[in-house]
């Protein structure tokens, strides 16, 4: 097979304090890197969480979704997680709200969405 993993997932972001707080220090994600690219007017900040890494190109000029969240695109980021209860309650300590925990109508597994400062969903799954 010519794939062996995925190395990244990039996504794009609007403010850079908003999302490097939300992503490096709620969810612990470690900084790889970060660049300020002015010709292309916009910050790009590498995280890294276990084994896979987050490219967020960061610019006010990037237009909103189109419509939620079935834009064309990246639906949604699903991180697996030992317990969605758990996480849940860690993200509310974070001020982060998540919706409701319901089970998976395929695996039978827990899991719940919350979303990142621009509204991106991110799931979270046992």
């Amino acid at each position: 097979m010519l794939f062996d993993t995925i190395h990244h997932i990039a996504i794009n972001a609007s403010n850079y304090d908003a999302t490097k707080n939300f992503y490096v220090n709620k969810l612990g994600f470690q900084v790889i890197r970060e660049n300020a690219r002015p010709e292309k007017n916009d910050i790009k900040l590498d995280l890294r969480l276990g084994t896979q890494e987050l490219e967020i190109f960061i610019s006010d000029k990037f237009p909103t979704r189109p419509s939620f969240p079935e834009a064309r695109g990246l639906r949604h980021l699903a991180f697996k997680v030992a317990s969605v209860p758990d996480t849940v309650a860690y993200l509310a300590t974070q001020g982060i709200q998540s919706e409701p925990i319901r089970t998976d109508d395929y695996t039978g597994e827990k899991m719940t969405f919350f979303f990142d400062p621009d509204g991106l969903p991110l799931e979270i799954h046992e």
